[in-house]
């Protein structure tokens, strides 16, 4: 480097250094340096199959949006938020549970065919339904038989008929049906059996004194479980979610697929187009086991939470570890299954939010969005995961905040679950000021899930990895569907990127979209691309 003497030259030299520095920013920022321009030149015609792999939108009804001003969210609240829903491009709605209850969870059913009166009535459900349709979005519910409520009707009638027995008299299921509908026992067998009251008799509750086990290998119990599967597919839901399956015989997987196989058999029997996903919090390899039940998806827990393998990747990590565990899913998943959909996401109600996981660091935030959103199967959001909320500690409550529509206008706002920290402190703007920042997170939200459906082969596509340009926080993919191949590169260093497309399975493609952090270009120029730091290009 020359030394300049004069120090005005030296002042004039400086000067100029930095000049070139922000223009040379302005159209390729990095290291989270924003965009002097937003334009894109890449928004392509929408491409969106009406099959079950879906963008799902998973609602706490509770805290997302109330249409009465009570405080509590109701059916007519999501109504209401259909259009944001559906210009999001989400075209699946999973709705958390929604009939009657003692608890602000409701995840112990008390009338397993009606509406929580806090939520509305099944004329707003029906009315929720046919505007889903309308707008082509499927509706899938959570369907809790695990267990019940302890104030479920058959469960009083159970532990009636127990106190009328003398000592040692058995049981008589004609005399009590219901009686059969649960786990009794006459000794207390673990520390999850709990006494029934006034009477030497103990039955199972697994998670909670109050949600007592339900006995899935009850024939009877099994007609009372179609009879409401019916109920509900005749109002026109899609598909259920199925909460707790790893429980419902402890330590039997076996048993498990067998119940799961049932309900989707019953629910296909129905509709064609049931879709069924299921909650097995596990690791990869039971998973993949459950799959044995040959019903469609199961949450893949591997890939979500802070640990998990998208977020892991997010936090500058292993683009390469990323791409071969979608590799994995792939092969592991379709070798038991090979009708499978794979269920990714990032968190959900039962864990702290994906801002707590990646410490509010939005480049790292829109980075794992952009991971879920170029991954097979059918991605699920959780409500307010767009915009970058907050959990508050490890609470339950806490993890079902309020949706923050806007700050200004309090129209819509729920006062969330009684004991939550209502007031949690949020790092990123509500909703309606986050629309009109083209930096925001839910606008990186918004061309990711349009990139995803301008191009079905992200969703369904056969991956196969390009070796020759993956390594470290640099790698490519192809996505091949019904003779459509895209190819998809990531960089996820915090740092720009190239990669040279000769003489890979991908050149000669063009860019056909991008996610970039700021508004940042990508390029691709004598079959080389650059990519900006913690980038997604999408080629065809």
């Amino acid at each position: 480097m020359k030394i300049y003497k004069n120090r005005w030259i030296c002042v004039i030299m400086t000067m100029l250094l930095v000049l070139v520095t922000l223009v040379g920013c302005g159209d390729n920022a990095s290291n989270g340096q924003k965009a002097e321009s937003y334009e894109y030149d890449y928004e392509q015609e929408l491409n969106i199959i009406d099959d079950n792999y879906r963008n799902y939108y998973e609602i706490f009804v509770y805290s997302f949006y109330d249409s009465d001003g009570d405080g509590i969210g109701d059916l007519r609240g999501v109504i209401e938020k259909l259009d944001y829903i559906q210009e999001m491009g989400f075209n699946g709605i999973w709705l958390m549970p929604i009939m009657p209850s003692t608890t602000y969870h409701k995840y112990d059913v008390i009338d397993y065919k009606d509406i929580d009166p806090e939520y509305g009535t099944l004329e707003d459900f029906q009315e929720l339904v046919d505007e889903c349709h309308e707008r082509d979005i499927r509706l899938i519910i959570d369907f809790v038989i695990n267990h019940s409520s302890a104030q479920n009707q058959w469960f009083l009638e159970a532990c009636d008929y127990l106190r009328t027995l003398d000592e040692g008299e058995e049981p008589d299921v004609t005399a009590c049906p219901y009686v059969d509908y649960y786990h009794f026992s006459t000794e207390k067998i673990d520390s999850t059996y709990y006494g029934v009251a006034g009477v030497d008799w103990w039955y199972e509750g697994s998670f909670w004194d109050q949600m007592p086990d339900l006995n899935l290998e009850s024939e009877a119990l099994r007609g009372e479980i179609e009879d409401i599967a019916k109920f509900w597919i005749d109002m026109g839901v899609d598909g259920f979610r199925m909460d707790a399956a790893l429980h419902f015989e402890e330590e039997d997987d076996d048993a498990n697929n067998e119940i799961l196989n049932w309900i989707y058999s019953y629910g296909k029997s129905l509709n064609p187009e049931f879709y069924m996903v299921s909650e097995v919090w596990a690791s990869e390899k039971t998973i993949t086991d459950y799959y044995g039940s040959l019903t469609p998806s199961m949450f893949n827990f591997d890939a979500a939470s802070a640990e998990g393998k998208i977020m892991k990747a997010a936090r500058n990590g292993s683009a390469v570890g990323f791409v071969q565990a979608m590799l994995r899913y792939q092969e592991d998943f379709s070798a038991v299954n090979p009708e499978y959909i794979d269920a990714p996401f990032l968190t959900n109600h039962d864990q702290v939010r994906v801002a707590n996981a990646l410490t509010s660091n939005p480049d790292n935030m829109k980075m794992a969005a952009g991971l879920l959103m170029t991954m097979s199967g059918s991605p699920f959001v959780y409500y307010g995961e767009e915009i970058g909320m907050k959990s508050s500690g490890t609470k339950d409550e806490n993890k079902r905040l309020p949706m923050r529509w806007s700050e200004a206008d309090d129209t819509g706002m729920t006062k969330g679950p009684s004991g939550s920290d209502k007031n949690a402190e949020q790092t990123f703007a509500a909703l309606d000021e986050q629309l009109s920042d083209p930096d925001s997170i839910v606008n990186y939200y918004r061309r990711a899930i349009r990139i995803r459906n301008e191009n079905p082969e992200i969703a369904r596509g056969t991956i196969t990895l390009v070796e020759e340009l993956s390594e470290g926080n640099q790698a490519a993919i192809t996505k091949t569907y019904e003779g459509s191949t895209i190819g998809i590169l990531y960089n996820t260093a915090d740092r720009d990127a190239t990669m040279d497309l000769q003489g890979t399975a991908l050149e000669g493609m063009e860019i056909r979209g991008y996610m970039t952090l700021h508004g940042e270009v990508v390029t691709l120029e004598n079959g080389e691309v650059s990519l900006p730091a913690q980038s997604i290009c999408i080629l065809k």
